[in-house]
């Protein structure tokens, strides 16, 4: 057996955003587990960045993505082959597919690296070869960070036997917001006559149009807010068509609020750091099911989740946001099916208390 002090752990995370976001606190639980190994991840140049501060990593490695949508981009092909070398020149002890379910490029780039042991989901064990030593058969349920701490099981029983079948006491996803973002979204408010926790953060962006509200909806939930809290409404979304094959955009879903000229909404189309700086400095926030949702449940507001039609689409029980002030609304169909009522009876709680702002 190595020597824990010895143990390298390299962790591959190729997917979005609150994928890699949910994944925090499993980096967390895997220095829990080996407390002197050395950990790295391997993540891409899109979402490497969630992660830059995470304490449990000694290095981040990034590798340019080949694809972005339909676009395919040959010269970041070419810069992965020097990268590859690099990792392998590591040696390490372990390489963990992080994700919930199987990823087949996933898992050949861990088996690339060399390491002397990967851990991966895999149905299909006997396409991988014997390289992938720890091959494990994909959950058929369970929420998404669980099936990622279950990966360490192997980990665990190699140091003695622990198991990680449970996830930390803290083990919400937290993060950290850099300076630089906190002090964009303090000028856009003040430009605004706007205070922090004096708005609600009210977003669009979804993959799936039955996870947006309706631009009655929107209409309706902002000037309740407004009547019955006195808060002020940003109006959040993806910039874009809805036929964007990258990621589906909101401007048609955004222009129809806009269209109503309600002075208490205030628009906001932008990039994702400068919208965490605003989340961060909301009352509250009510996200689809995305990426931002996650980082809005991680924020001190918490965040009300919209999810739609569990059996054709990403279902709560997998996906939902996660944190002290996370929850969630689940359609059958669609969310523009949804009362009013039913959205703030999960709303309400979320506005009666406003978080701290967050420190630096």
């Amino acid at each position: 057996m190595i020597e824990p002090s010895r143990l390298r752990l390299l962790i591959i995370k190729r997917d979005k955003l609150g994928d890699l976001l949910l994944a925090r606190p499993v980096i967390a639980q895997a220095r829990a587990i080996a407390p002197d190994a050395q950990i790295h991840l391997l993540a891409n140049d899109y979402n490497a960045w969630v992660a830059r501060d995470h304490p449990a990593l000694a290095r981040t490695w990034i590798y340019p993505r080949v694809r972005s949508g339909r676009r395919v981009h040959p010269l970041a092909a070419l810069r992965q082959i020097p990268l590859q070398w690099q990792l392998r020149r590591q040696r390490f002890d372990w390489a963990f597919v992080m994700g919930g379910d199987e990823s087949h490029r996933a898992i050949r780039r861990a088996i690339a690296t060399g390491a002397r042991r990967v851990v991966a989901y895999a149905r299909d064990v006997a396409s991988y070869g014997p390289l992938l030593t720890d091959p494990l058969e994909p959950p058929a349920d369970g929420h998404e960070m669980q099936r990622m701490l279950a990966l360490l099981a192997p980990l665990a029983q190699s140091l003695g036997g622990r198991r990680p079948d449970l996830a930390p006491v803290d083990a919400a996803p937290t993060f950290a917001l850099p300076d630089e973002t906190r002090e964009h979204a303090a000028h856009w408010l003040r430009a605004r006559g706007l205070l922090p926790r004096s708005y609600v953060v009210i977003g669009l962006g979804a993959r799936r149009s039955k996870k947006q509200p309706s631009a009655a909806q929107v209409a309706r939930w902002s000037t309740r807010i407004r009547d019955e809290r006195g808060l002020a409404t940003v109006l959040m979304w993806t910039p874009g068509a809805a036929t964007n094959a990258a990621y589906p955009g909101d401007d048609a879903l955004a222009q129809a609020v806009l269209d109503r000229n309600l002075a208490h909404v205030h628009p906001f189309r932008g990039p994702i750091d400068p919208a965490l700086g605003l989340i961060f400095s909301a009352r509250t926030s009510v996200v689809p099911d995305s990426g931002l949702m996650h980082f809005a449940a991680a924020s001190p507001g918490g965040v009300l989740g919209l999810f739609a039609d569990p059996l054709d689409s990403a279902p709560a029980a997998r996906w939902a946001p996660l944190g002290p002030r996370a929850c969630y609304v689940e359609a059958p169909k669609r969310i523009a099916d949804v009362a009013d009522d039913d959205v703030f009876r999960m709303l309400d709680p979320l506005l009666d208390q406003a978080g701290p702002l967050a420190s630096r």
